[in-house]
């Protein structure tokens, strides 16, 4: 092989070597600038009267996301085991690919659907950011 040719090959391995290092060491979700997307936080303040049987079916809704809502890519959400909470007794964390996800999602027919029956049991506080 002529010494051109054997330094071109060298200089891809290396390039692909480093490339799939890079990968390994990223968090999961992050893009090329080393960004893991755009993160979606929310808490809840349950109102007087709502049941443990509504509380489980929002985290189960919540949850029920991963896979539906494109962009998503992790879903946490659970009670606040804080002593800080300031009476947010449930929250959760959701990320997305990127700015453009979390504006789908807030227009998906999914959350619409989950915002119907739940926004009338909380007072949420939400922030949206990037990581």
């Amino acid at each position: 092989m002529p010494t051109s040719t054997r330094r071109s090959v060298l200089q891809l391995s290396s390039a692909a070597i480093a490339g799939s290092l890079l990968a390994l060491s990223s968090p999961p979700g992050a893009n090329a600038q080393g960004d893991s997307g755009v993160f979606h936080v929310f808490a809840f303040q349950w109102k007087p009267g709502t049941t443990d049987a509504q509380k489980e079916r929002a985290r189960k809704d919540i949850l029920a996301f991963q896979g539906v809502i494109p962009g998503l890519l992790q879903t946490h959400v659970g009670p606040n085991i804080s002593p800080r909470g300031k009476g947010y007794t449930f929250g959760g964390i959701m990320q997305f690919k990127d700015e453009a996800s979390l504006s789908a999602y807030v227009q998906h027919p999914a959350h619409q659907a989950l915002l119907a029956w739940l926004v009338p049991l909380i007072d949420a506080v939400e922030l949206d950011l990037r990581a």
